[in-house]
């Protein structure tokens, strides 16, 4: 039967990164190598470099003119011009050209007076070695040239082939194999369709997309099953073949076939077991000894799940690389983040958090993402990343945090930050807006309508997408723009009016056909986060019909968005959850039609001149862009990019 791992205690991961340097000899590790000039940038020197040859190798023009004898010109001047003849005199050169024999100083050529084909005159005196670049002027041969455990550059190529050093012995590159472990894991390779409890695997490829940034030579496996001996004959093999690092991906878990820390105890010393952050706590490091065969290398454990795998690779395995190799481990720039929404944290953890983020006034703003170590889309949609330390509980809406950029910070004016309800429309724009000649990027983070409403009070957003009902007046969103925004004055602008319902599974088996079947017991549903324009509107059907929230199995179940609730439905873990059609009709679910619904954009006033803003009115002022909306399903663009005013409704007579 197998046991549980259990997590020795965990580190910070500069402490983990210091154990793996104490325990590697780098210089017995990696040997040298000799290798072409022209193919050597971004590799380490093993010595010192010398110059061959000097450059340059001759007295050279370093001007096009006239090389002359400096001293025949001394008496030149404006009223008295020095006539000199050709050949013995002065002869023509072009800049690089080697400077004739007797001939010790170059006059540019537009000081130069062409009397006749044979003669010209000098209006002003040249001075010895005037425009001459002299032997060795740059580089002198036998000079140093470069030093030992320096990182090659463009600029260095240039100079070494200069100086006449056509190969250069240096540091080999490190040598890794990526080794994917688990039984329901399926090899991408095969283009496989995975079935339910299987997944596509994927972190292999992450991993040597870092491989190939930080200069190291890495390999990877098809998935080794969920077996002890098959892993850590895997692991050998990778040592057998020259790998200085064998990385297993997943395995180094608490689960029961978490097998990576007893392979490595099996054949070496573990380091580590277990970083002090999250996501990426499951890290592993060890060393071999002599029962692997190849003692003195490293054995590294990466979480499964991405979020997780990245975060061991930039923050572990990152500094080792380029430590063993004597480079200078990457480093982001870092600024200063407003956050948008307050956002709590595991006291004795450091947490990493991700952020849509861009400039709004004076203030760069980041909208924290989803969380979750398996949720690697929002590395995708992330501009940035803050780390929340261990010994705070949380951090507050509108506190200044620091964060690493993702992206250069210049495009942080390029992002449309947009806080509030989900709609597959913003999907769609974010799209449009990027195939424009000058891209902006949508960033958005699904806080529900009432989230998007406290955002802009706050100052965290461009704009926010709401769709907030009011059963006491009919319309949409103005009463509580009135509630909660009363002293920011905002434009309200149509996106769209959506068609909201019941999303259910194909063919409808369970039968459902309103809200009144949400009480059965033979149905679960899942519902929209608190706050969410979707969920209020659920709510004030419950209530028309009498009914408890209570009685509903599954209404404290929440997802943030339409699509997640339709997916829900789709894998069978909801039978039934109330959403836009467009998610129903993308999933190829049913749906049962409960209302029409209003989805505007709030704008606060103080940004509608900013270009970002308007180049968003105008997109969606585009026939072929409305045309798009209404292709969803379930959208109608009557009233879309027009400005709404209170008691307005659905724009019906």
């Amino acid at each position: 039967m197998s046991t549980r791992n259990i997590y020795l205690k965990t580190v910070p991961p500069e402490e983990a990164v210091a154990l793996a340097k104490e325990n590697l000899d780098r210089d017995t590790l990696l040997g040298t190598e000799r290798v072409p000039t022209h193919e050597a940038a971004g590799r380490v020197t093993a010595g010192p470099i010398y110059a061959r040859y000097s450059s340059p190798t001759f007295h050279a023009a370093a001007m096009d003119g006239v090389a002359v004898v400096a001293e025949s010109t001394f008496a030149a001047r404006e009223d008295a011009p020095v006539a000199l003849e050709q050949g013995e005199g002065f002869l023509f050169v072009n800049t690089g050209n080697p400077l004739p024999d007797g001939k010790n100083a170059v006059v540019m050529i537009e000081n130069v007076v062409q009397k006749d084909e044979m003669t010209v005159l000098i209006d002003g005196p040249a001075f010895p070695w005037q425009h001459v670049r002299r032997i060795g002027e740059d580089i002198v041969a036998t000079e140093l040239l470069i030093p030992q455990n320096r990182e090659l550059t463009p600029s260095d190529i240039g100079a070494l082939i200069s100086a006449g050093i056509y190969d250069v012995e240096v540091r080999d590159r490190v040598r890794t194999i990526f080794l994917p472990t688990g039984d329901e894991v399926l090899n991408f390779l095969d283009r496989p369709e995975p079935r339910a409890g299987q997944v596509i695997e994927s972190n292999s490829q992450v991993f040597r997309a870092y491989a190939k940034s930080w200069g190291i030579d890495a390999q990877w496996s098809a998935p080794v099953p969920d077996n002890e001996d098959a892993l850590r004959e895997a692991v050998v093999d990778g040592l057998r073949k020259g790998c200085q690092m064998v990385v297993v991906g997943a395995g180094s878990s608490a689960g029961s076939k978490d097998y990576s820390k007893k392979v490595f105890e099996s054949i070496g010393t573990v380091l580590v077991h277990g970083i002090s952050v999250m996501p990426g706590k499951p890290s592993l490091l060890a060393v071999t000894d002599e029962r692997s065969g190849y003692p003195g290398r490293l054995l590294v454990g990466a979480p499964g799940y991405p979020v997780s795998a990245i975060v061991c690779h930039e923050k572990i395995l990152a500094p080792v690389v380029h430590w063993l190799m004597g480079k200078s481990a990457p480093e982001r720039h870092e600024t200063d983040i407003v956050l948008a929404r307050k956002t709590p944290s595991r006291p004795g953890m450091r947490e990493a958090i991700r952020l849509a983020a861009g400039r709004i006034g004076e203030n760069i703003v980041g909208a924290p993402l989803a969380r979750g170590a398996g949720m690697i889309s929002t590395m995708t949609k992330a501009q940035a990343v803050t780390y929340i330390p261990e010994d705070v509980e949380g951090v507050e809406q509108g506190q200044t945090v620091r964060a690493e950029l993702l992206v250069h910070k210049s495009d942080l004016d390029r992002v449309l930050v947009h806080v509030g309800s989900h709609d597959n429309t913003l999907d769609l724009l974010a799209n449009e807006l990027m195939g424009l000649s000058a891209p902006l990027r949508l960033v958005s983070s699904h806080a529900g309508s009432m989230g998007g409403l406290t955002a802009l009070k706050a100052g965290s957003a461009l704009f926010a997408g709401a769709h907030l009902f009011d059963p006491e007046t009919g319309d949409f969103n103005f009463p509580f723009i009135k509630r909660y925004l009363c002293d920011l004055p905002v434009t309200v602008v149509n996106l769209a009016i959506r068609h909201q319902g019941l999303i259910i599974a194909k063919g409808n088996p369970s039968s459902v056909r309103g809200v009144k079947d949400l009480t059965r017991e033979d149905v679960v549903f899942i519902n929209r986060q608190r706050g969410a324009g979707t969920r209020i509107l659920l709510d004030h059907h419950l209530k028309k019909a009498g009914i408890d929230p209570r009685d509903v199995t599954g209404y404290d179940n929440e997802e943030f968005t339409h699509m997640a609730v339709a997916v829900n439905v789709l894998t069978g873990a909801a039978t039934c959850g109330l959403g836009i059609y467009a998610a129903a009709k993308a999933l190829g679910l049913d749906f049962v039609p409960l209302a029409h619904e209003r989805y505007d954009l709030v704008i606060p006033d103080k940004h509608m001149d900013d270009p970002r803003i308007q180049t968003l009115l105008s997109t969606i002022a585009k026939k072929s862009v409305q045309t798009k909306i209404k292709a969803q399903g379930g959208y109608e663009t009557d009233m879309t990019g027009s400005i709404m005013e209170p008691g307005m409704g659905l724009g019906q007579d």
